[in-house]
């Protein structure tokens, strides 16, 4: 494993109870700072590889190696890594009745064991929850219900309580599927700024190319599970888009 790699995948395959295959040997590495998309039509691939990444979804085969962390073999080792790795979802995932500032502080629970954290949470979490509404620029919604926020505000809480977990890995799901161009912008704008100043490596799936080519710095593309792109959005051409999108078969390009 790369020393640089935040997380690794080792010819990691997926194959579904149906005989589905989502993922087939798929190796790659996510090192610090580095803002990757994957991009793929549905289906191909996009959920599975995020959810493999945390475990979520286990692989058939193949092997997933982390930073300090190793191999998740142990429920140790699966525990803290989850601990690190921050996840963003479509759909955000808030409880709308609870306030932006009580969903941040959710991203704390991890630091705490069961019991604690049926207690109000410690002054310094509520302090780092705090900071990370600021950082999202919402800390005059603090004490507001995210039901009467907007998408996009509602989007930022998410990040916000990512951020809160002080992780290593970021993973988002169709994080802008939901919202407005505008707000859209403004959501990766200030993700990749978290990810880049903080060191913090990130992978986003995305169906919109032209936001992939704008934020990633490397862009992934799936298709029947398989990679068929790895590298910069300036070397993603035409004939690598045609076999993303329509799985006509072409040489993978790494």
């Amino acid at each position: 494993m790369d020393t640089s790699a935040v997380v690794s995948l080792d010819r990691v395959g997926v194959v579904y109870d149906n005989g589905v295959v989502a993922l087939e040997s798929v190796s790659l590495q996510l090192k610090r700072g580095e803002f990757a998309i994957v991009l793929g039509s549905s289906g191909a691939g996009k959920s599975t590889l995020l959810r493999t990444l945390n475990h979520l979804r286990l692989p058939t085969h193949g092997k997933v190696t982390v930073e300090g962390v190793g191999e998740l073999t142990k429920p140790s080792a699966l525990r803290l890594h989850r601990k690190r790795t921050g996840m963003i979802f479509q759909q955000h995932q808030l409880i709308e009745r609870y306030s932006a500032l009580k969903n941040v502080l959710m991203g704390r629970l991890a630091y705490h064991s069961f019991w604690k954290s049926l207690l109000p949470l410690p002054k310094l979490d509520q302090l780092i929850a705090l900071d990370c509404l600021k950082r999202v620029g919402l800390i005059d919604k603090a004490l507001t219900p995210v039901k009467s926020l907007s998408g996009g505000q509602q989007q930022r809480v998410g990040i916000a309580r990512a951020l809160a977990q002080k992780p290593r890995l970021m993973l988002a799901d169709e994080p802008i599927a939901s919202l407005d161009p505008t707000s859209a912008h403004q959501v990766l704008a200030l993700l990749r700024d978290i990810c880049k100043s903080e060191g913090i490596a990130a992978l986003l799936s995305l169906h919109q190319l032209e936001f992939a080519k704008q934020y990633g710095d490397r862009i992934i593309g799936l298709a029947n599970g398989r990679v068929i792109f790895d590298g910069s959005p300036s070397a993603l051409h035409h004939q690598h888009l045609d076999e993303i999108y329509t799985k006509r078969s072409l040489e993978p390009v790494m």
